[in-house]
């Protein structure tokens, strides 16, 4: 039986439904199971591919971190059905081991409010976490937002016929809205995706280090194939002039995960933090649905059918399985994750890219079977420079946000 102590203490941002609510459905799916196949290194990027010991944990917390308490805890209510309901399915197998039903008694599910665009709800939301819960294993860094406010039929029509998987992976043609401000004053897409998770992350490091099992706590940052730096404009960090904020702001995400990630290995005393990139695929989500009707909704999904039917490996279209690479980083043993060596970046071009990480993404096959790859995370000296600028401007606001809280500002 394994230790109370080593159970995972799993925040998951925006939880109460999308992805997020995917990636809570497949860790219960995933832990009910006393081997849990998410849990396998049976992938080709696996250094190894073989565990001695199956990742089994007796017990689980998820903390739903939500804007709506209602939504929360409409959504924790259904978990625990969907919970009740796989013990159920379990228990009629012949060879059952009794795994299922010792993991409900000890699964606990709760609700706690955030709303990312109002740092002072999470330093509360932290402070709430630190004083209920012994330590985090794992944060996701789900939630996200996007000011879409209309689309530009004209340049989805030209995208679609020029090239059609593209546009229904990583499209161009939404209109975002420009200049909208939180009610801290900060650009609101930028402290939704970017900022309100840096500090969730501040505010949580030192309960994140108190996990010292073997497998170390995770922070895992949800990026998306939209992620570009091409419209990203390092003098407005805060994408407050921006007209592709969403975009910008998966880049800044990828720019600090890798960093922050870099920086626990160097830094940590005792096992590390990791920092580790997700791109979940394509899903149907409330972010694009909220642009549609019904009748545009459908001939989306039927768009991403297509999509995978042409041979898209990103088109997962429903949550649950775009939730399986999250929920292999928190669950894989982390000895068989690669490494990119650190390679020196060119100075003669600040322009120039080089390899020096991993974005894991969630995948499938033509007829949906779901399964984790990896892409390519690159970096130039340019773009060093922006990382490090805009995790200078990070900690210089969430220290100014402390202050102004009368908070301790912890390194």
């Amino acid at each position: 039986m394994s230790s109370p102590s080593s159970w995972p203490v799993i925040v998951v941002t925006g939880a109460n439904s999308g992805v997020g609510l995917g990636i809570c459905q497949r860790l219960l799916v995933q832990l009910i199971s006393k081997s849990p196949t998410d849990a396998q290194p049976h992938y080709n990027f696996h250094v190894q591919k073989h565990i001695a010991d199956d990742v089994s944990f007796d017990g689980l917390t998820i903390i739903l971190a939500c804007r709506s308490r209602q939504r929360g805890e409409a959504a924790r209510d259904g978990l625990y059905q969907f919970a009740d309901e796989q013990v159920r399915h379990l228990e009629m197998l012949p060879g059952y081991n009794g795994h299922a039903e010792t993991f409900r008694k000890h699964l606990t599910i709760a609700v706690h409010t955030i709303d990312l665009s109002r740092i002072q709800t999470v330093f509360r939301f932290a402070d709430e976490v630190t004083k209920t819960y012994p330590y985090v294993s794992h944060l996701v860094c789900n939630a996200g937002v996007a000011s879409f406010v209309s689309i530009n039929w004209l340049l989805a029509i030209k995208q679609l016929a020029t090239d059609w998987v593209e546009a229904v992976t990583a499209p161009i043609y939404y209109t975002q809205e420009v200049g909208r401000l939180s009610q801290d004053g900060l650009g609101w897409v930028w402290q939704c995706n970017v900022f309100g998770h840096y500090v969730l992350f501040r505010a949580l490091k030192s309960h994140l280090a108190k996990y010292q099992t073997s497998t170390g706590a995770r922070v895992i940052w949800m990026s998306s194939h939209e992620s570009s730096p091409i419209y990203y404009d390092p003098t407005d960090w805060q994408l407050i002039k921006s007209a592709h904020s969403y975009e910008s702001s998966k880049f800044q995400m990828d720019l600090i995960a890798h960093q922050l990630d870099q920086a626990s290995l160097q830094d940590s005393d005792g096992l590390p933090t990791r920092h580790l990139i997700v791109l979940p695929g394509v899903a149907g989500t409330n972010i694009a649905s909220a642009l549609l009707g019904s009748f545009s909704s459908m001939c989306m999904f039927l768009s991403f059918y297509l999509a995978r039917f042409l041979g898209s490996p990103y088109h997962l279209i429903t949550a649950f399985k775009a939730a399986i690479s999250a929920v292999h980083l928190c669950l894989v043993p982390l000895v068989f994750l690669p490494t990119v060596r650190s390679t020196e970046l060119d100075d003669s071009d600040p322009t120039a890219t080089v390899e020096v990480g991993v974005r894991y993404v969630s995948e499938c096959d033509k007829w949906g079977k779901e399964r984790v790859g990896t892409m390519k995370l690159t970096r130039s000296k340019e773009h060093n420079n922006q990382c490090d600028d805009l995790l200078d401007h990070c900690e210089r606001l969430f220290t100014a946000f402390c202050e102004a809280e009368g908070r301790p500002v912890h390194s």
